[in-house]
């Protein structure tokens, strides 16, 4: 037994040294960003899935909403001038924030005016501009975590990533639970919730403003990949440095072909997540989920769940490295819609859905921390904003484009959601393999 305890002290070291990363202020600031990035979901995700369907919508018509989450996907086309504009106040990367965390307040009190029954083109409308604001900020956001990062503590990258995702799932999870439980009490409309949204992005915003600005000398990283006279003309050099430089300097860092290969792998590694995900709250709701249980176990049984894999899979990464903290989630992941396709079976047992959320809560934090670590590791910080959207707007892709057919999916199946969620978890097969085809590349981005 004393051996047994001698062997497990040299583990406890690497432990408590992995913990010693995450003791540095500046993690608070990325966890309350990440609950901004987060929280907007809420309002064009959930709460809105689950008003039109209280509205009487069709599961394809509500699946078609998703179609705005699209905007997540094309941040990368104007994510340089992110990256290139400062505003007036608060500098660069925090008054991005703040501006777009300003217009996500205007627009949800513009929400809080509508009527899904009659004015449900001016709810799409809505809900459009609120996620072009907050694919704008997580523009700035991102940025914001790279830079407060020094290139060379890889370990702290993979901390900043794990507290990113646990306060990406506290606005997503965590505050995301309050409109469900309103919604049953007879007081509360949905329009009404939209008012509470907005005065909790108030109360963000504040959080934004005692940030610290990560200082870096953009300029001087600029100069080292580009010839400021190289053309006699001012304005030619700032377009090119602008919008063609930023994705011109990943595919020559990389290699066309690797480079590529790093896309191809970002966009396939969440699809069947994206599928599940975009169908969640009508599938609790058809199969007999109060909006209770929804806030409960959804909400905050996942947060909690989520903000301990989350940074519990931050360790992992420190330790044992980003592959194999990508491979136990995609595994993982598979497995975990196959619960959902058990509760399709058996009916509207609290326990199992229980169950069911916690596996999958694993599994999103796990993978979302691997993946934010990974993308954040490929970045030059001289476009650290518009490098990571770039490939984050890949991972989003899975999750908005393809996943907005979901709907039309479970209607194809008529309504065979264990038939859908099986389908979802074959999904993450294709990414799996090509991880592993990948896995020496990750390791040589990982010790560069």
């Amino acid at each position: 037994m004393a051996q047994y305890a001698f062997e497990l002290l040299p583990k406890a070291e690497v432990l408590l040294t992995a913990l010693k990363t995450f003791n540095d202020k500046r993690y608070l600031s990325i966890f309350l960003f990440g609950i901004s990035s987060g929280f907007p979901w809420i309002m064009i995700g959930s709460v809105l899935s689950a008003w039109l369907k209280d509205e009487g919508l069709s599961r394809s018509a509500i699946g078609l909403f998703g179609i705005i989450f699209a905007t997540y996907s094309f941040n990368f086309l104007w994510s340089p001038l992110v990256d290139k504009l400062k505003p007036p106040l608060l500098g660069q990367r925090k008054g991005w924030i703040f501006a777009m965390q300003g217009c996500i307040v205007l627009l949800c009190l513009g929400m809080s005016q509508l009527s899904a029954t009659y004015d449900l083109y001016y709810v799409a409308l809505i809900g459009l501009l609120i996620a072009v604001a907050s694919a704008t900020q997580d523009i700035a956001i991102d940025g914001f975590r790279i830079d407060c990062v020094e290139k060379e503590d890889k370990d702290g990258m993979s901390a900043a990533s794990s507290v990113a995702t646990a306060g990406w799932w506290t606005g997503y999870g965590g505050l995301g639970a309050i409109p469900f439980f309103l919604a049953d009490l007879t007081t509360w409309s949905w329009p009404n919730i939209y008012l509470l949204l907005s005065v909790i992005m108030v109360l963000l915003m504040c959080a934004t403003c005692i940030a610290d600005e990560p200082q870096i000398d953009r300029e001087a990283l600029l100069e080292k990949i580009t010839d400021a006279n190289a053309t006699s003309s001012p304005l030619v050099y700032w377009i090119r440095t602008t919008l063609i430089t930023p994705f011109a300097e990943f595919f020559n860092r990389n290699g066309v072909k690797l480079a590529a290969s790093f896309l191809l792998f970002i966009f396939l590694f969440k699809i069947g997540e994206a599928f599940l995900g975009r169908m969640s709250i009508v599938f609790y709701k058809e199969v007999g989920f109060s909006n209770s249980d929804i806030a409960t176990y959804s909400k905050l049984l996942n947060w909690w769940v989520t903000i301990v894999f989350s940074l519990l899979g931050g360790l992992v990464n420190i330790r044992y490295g980003i592959y194999r903290g990508l491979m136990i989630a995609g595994v993982a992941m598979a497995a975990s819609n196959l619960l959902f396709a058990l509760i399709a079976q058996t009916g509207p047992s609290t326990s199992l859905l229980a169950v069911t959320v916690i596996v999958d809560g694993f599994t999103g934090a796990w993978s979302t921390v691997g993946m934010v670590a990974f993308i954040s590791l490929l970045c030059n910080r001289a476009f650290s904003a518009t490098q990571y959207a770039l490939m984050a707007s890949l991972s989003v892709a899975g999750r908005t484009l393809v996943a907005s057919s979901s709907g039309i999916v479970v209607d194809s199946l008529n309504g065979n959601w264990s038939l859908f969620f099986i389908i979802t978890a074959v999904m993450v097969i294709p990414s799996l393999c090509f991880l592993y085809s990948i896995r020496h590349h990750i390791k040589r981005v990982e010790t560069a």
